[in-house]
């Protein structure tokens, strides 16, 4: 999703790593607990819930896949046959062997797996890669020395290097040497081009991939015309990528490859494609790669949260969010206190069948923390008040933790059960 056009100065992605968060040992807390597990099954909590929920829309929600023996037996096959690089790279020139026609889908995923490594294909879309990989011609050059092109030659392929290294020299003298993943030759046009300079091998086996100019530019013009660039203000802060899943065609719509972080955000609370059916789930997993502070997120889900169309996508946002990755909540006291005005309007519009989902998920994912507070004396304030007990009828949880206070400081979070 965040493969972002370099010419575009809004669309960048931010250069300072996440700091880790580390972990407390674990008293079990209820809307403040708990660890970042991945995605788990909420089954069990529609099912507690199911009786109040009325039309509450739970699509989407992940389940947790439960493997059997067979697939754990085949999982440890694929582990082994993967293992071995050596013997990868014997599949990748198997396939690569072989004429386009005689290319099954398998030798084709197989060379998608290789291909998609080397920088060449980095910024093209896995439509374009697979097309490419059906369409790819093999060729090795045995010496070192050998020319590959002449200058003025007239071109028909583009190349990219698997293996080995080849220097070009232009007829200035400069020279230029290219290595595994690097490409030379055409540009997606149908106009007749030629070389411009020498190109020639510097090491022995010299391994390559063609694709003929016919079939170069009409794959990337294809891809150009099925893209839907999305303008705002002049500037392109979005491209969708047109495709079809099946050869049906019930399974088709747009599906997006590139946009700024802002427009990647809002693109939470619209329709989605059914061809990008997991793109909040997507998004929730990679978003740190491009925002520095999942507040960024927070602030405006609570903002479109006051929104009563938008209310519904909103808190199914979090309720992905606080099951999947609870630990972007847990680790962070800006997120807790996030949580907690989350669950505070929760309260105000009388969603309770969703307060009570957002709940039991927070106590789904709770551990024991192991939490010591020193005071000076006896009477030294607590800095946090609880509330329950056996005269209540349920357990001691603590109400309040004064902000700032020793208590905070030592992690103690309102919510946590004693």
């Amino acid at each position: 999703y965040f493969q972002l056009p370099a010419d575009l100065s809004k669309m960048h992605l931010t250069d300072n790593p996440h700091p880790q968060v580390t972990h407390v040992p674990s008293s079990q807390s209820g809307c403040s607990i708990a660890s970042d597990s991945g995605s788990s099954s909420l089954s069990d909590i529609y099912q507690a819930t199911e009786s109040e929920m009325g039309d509450v829309d739970l699509t989407g929600l992940p389940e947790a896949p439960v493997d059997s023996e067979d697939e754990e037996e085949e999982e440890d096959e694929d582990i082994d046959r993967t293992s071995d690089p050596l013997l990868g790279r014997d599949v990748v020139r198997e396939c690569l062997e072989k004429e386009p026609a005689d290319k099954t889908d398998d030798d084709i995923e197989q060379l998608l797996e290789f291909m998609h490594q080397l920088p060449a294909f980095a910024n093209m879309t896995m439509s374009v890669r697979r097309e490419l990989c059906s369409v790819m011609i093999f060729e090795v050059v045995e010496q070192a020395g050998a020319i590959i092109l002449e200058d003025g030659q007239e071109l028909d392929s583009w190349y990219v290097i698997l293996n080995g290294t080849v220097e070009i020299t232009y007829p200035d003298g400069k020279s230029e040497s290219l290595c595994m993943g690097n490409s030379f030759g055409i540009t997606p046009s149908l106009d007749k081009q030629y070389m411009n300079g020498v190109v020639r091998t510097k090491v022995d086996d010299c391994q390559f991939v063609c694709i003929a100019q016919q079939d170069y530019w009409r794959i990337l013009n294809h891809v150009e015309k099925n893209t839907h660039k999305v303008e705002e203000e002049g500037e392109i802060v979005m491209v969708k990528e047109h495709r079809e899943l099946d050869r049906s065609g019930t399974r088709k719509g747009h599906i997006v490859i590139k946009a700024t972080p802002e427009r990647l955000i809002m693109h939470l609370i619209e329709e989605h494609s059914i061809v990008d059916p997991t793109y909040i789930e997507d998004f929730l997993l990679t978003y740190r790669t491009f925002l520095t502070s999942p507040l960024e997120v927070g602030n405006k889900l609570l903002e479109w949260f006051t929104v009563d169309s938008l209310r519904d996508k909103v808190t199914r946002v979090v309720l992905l969010w606080v099951n999947n990755h609870f630990n972007d909540f847990e680790g962070d006291p800006a997120m807790t206190r996030f949580l907690e005005e989350f669950e505070k309007n929760l309260e105000d519009t009388k969603m309770k069948g969703h307060l009570r989902l957002l709940n039991i998920a927070c106590a789904a994912k709770a551990k024991w923390r192991q939490i010591t507070l020193q005071k000076p004396s006896r009477d030294s304030p607590l800095f946090f008040s609880l509330l329950g007990g056996s005269d209540k009828g349920f357990g001691i949880f603590v109400e309040t933790v004064e902000i700032g206070s020793k208590a905070a400081e030592a992690g103690l979070k309102r919510g946590d059960q004693v």
